[in-house]
């Protein structure tokens, strides 16, 4: 039984992106070398790479373009994963330590690149991603990921209270990190964009075109639709946050967590010289993270996680916590109205890693984003396609394994309920 999700279109991202390709649903019977199962990042960055090789790929999406994770994210691009590399060197040695801190590294550089070699209409903002430390636990943080960053070559700075103040525009943090990789983008058109310059290489992309069935015989793969089927050797699965049943048990290796977001009305020019007044993004360093930044339009975007259930978009409670949390760290909003509250789903794993698996001859899956999935599934993208067109484990970030569901899963809601009653009391508070 399929999820009922929170409608896109009441998103900011929806209102401000730019239009579309035109796509239609699949209605015939088609053969292709590659199908790709889901037009988020990774799916259209998949397709791309493939593309541009020659290679014929049909893309196959439930509903439209950007519909999941990757139409209602924060916007934030922002490099490395929930490891830091020296942690990720001791779990897995100097050489596959050293290819998944590379990977997890180049990960916003391959988002903005992408944007630049395509001239993708996408507004966007590089001046660093900002970490704030609201305890000192999060300090001791700030201070190990700015020097195993800087031990890789990366231009880190580390702020003490008076800094983080200046650069954030609120008083609630004792300090924190900068990385200069990071940025913001308008994640929808970024998502439209990467569609237009897709089907432009070559790629055949259906919406409203839900695969029910995939079956295999002999060496050819068959994906079927309501109104059709494509055939191919090779076939892709990158749904993530909103995995349905289509393979066994792969819904059930992930936590599909909701990621609720505000936006306000465009704030005055001199009130949005208060609030990171250098065009920095940022996201704190609490078990539940707070997130924001500026959009392309001024609005202050605030983000967070919320109750696993989906939210009533009627129901403007339901977001309060996140008005809430405007209000403490940056009071100087007072008064100032939200036009936007919208949510989505962030796919995240046992170990907070990405995932792949290879269950079967010619079919490969892709899952797990943990919040960062702008750049992450952007360059899992790239790795792949060279992965389907040489055949090289060494190109992947991480080596597929097995599918191993979550234990208890039925119990999830229960579980995720418990650890953020138990978070909100070790975060403090804002």
């Amino acid at each position: 039984m399929n999820r009922a999700y929170f409608p896109l279109r009441h998103s900011l991202w929806a209102a401000t992106a730019v239009a579309a390709p035109h796509t239609d649903s699949l209605q015939d019977a088609l053969k292709a070398d590659v199908i790709i199962v889901g037009a988020g990042y990774c799916g259209l960055s998949t397709a791309l790479h493939l593309a541009e090789q020659g290679v014929d790929v049909v893309l196959l999406e439930a509903q439209e373009v950007g519909f999941g994770g990757s139409g209602r994210n924060g916007g934030q691009v922002i490099p490395g994963l929930k490891y830091d590399p020296s942690e990720l060197l001791a779990r897995f040695g100097a050489k596959e330590g050293q290819r998944l801190v590379d990977f997890a590294g180049s990960t916003a550089d391959a988002v903005f690149e992408l944007i630049d070699k395509h001239a993708l209409d996408v507004p966007r903002v590089r001046q660093g991603w900002i970490q704030g430390a609201h305890n000192a636990q999060a300090m001791q943080l700030a201070q190990r990921r700015a020097r195993d960053w800087a031990a890789q070559g990366v231009a880190t700075e580390l702020l003490d209270q008076g800094q983080a103040e200046r650069l954030l525009g609120t008083n609630k943090y004792l300090g924190g990190w900068v990385d200069p990789r990071g940025g913001g983008i308008q994640p929808l058109s970024y998502a439209r964009e990467l569609a237009r310059v897709a089907i432009a290489a070559g790629v055949r992309l259906f919406s409203q075109s839900r695969v029910t069935a995939l079956q295999r015989s002999g060496k050819q793969w068959t994906a079927t639709v309501a109104g059709g089927s494509v055939t191919a050797e090779r076939v892709l699965l990158c749904t993530n946050g909103y995995t349905d049943d289509l393979w066994p048990n792969l819904r059930k290796t992930i936590i599909d967590a909701n990621s609720f977001q505000v936006a306000t009305q465009p704030l005055p020019p001199a009130l949005r010289q208060t609030i990171l007044p250098q065009g920095h993004v940022s996201s704190d360093a609490r078990n539940l993270l707070l997130y924001y930044r500026f959009d392309h339009t001024g609005r202050l975007l605030m983000g967070g996680r919320g109750t696993f259930q989906e939210p009533d978009p009627t129901r403007r409670d339901h977001w309060s916590h996140l008005e809430a949390a405007v209000a403490k760290l940056f009071p100087q909003v007072a008064g100032i109205p939200f036009d936007y509250r919208w949510c989505g789903h962030v796919a995240v794993t046992r170990d907070y890693l990405p995932h792949l698996h290879e269950p079967a001859p010619g079919l490969l899956i892709d899952i797990g984003c943990q919040g960062r999935g702008v750049g992450l599934q952007t360059r899992m993208g790239q790795a792949l396609a060279s992965y389907l067109l040489s055949g090289d484990q060494r190109v992947l970030p991480v080596q597929p394994s097995g599918i191993k569901a979550f234990p208890l899963y039925g119990m999830r809601r229960l579980y995720i309920a418990a650890v953020i009653a138990w978070y909100r009391i070790t975060d403090g508070g804002v």
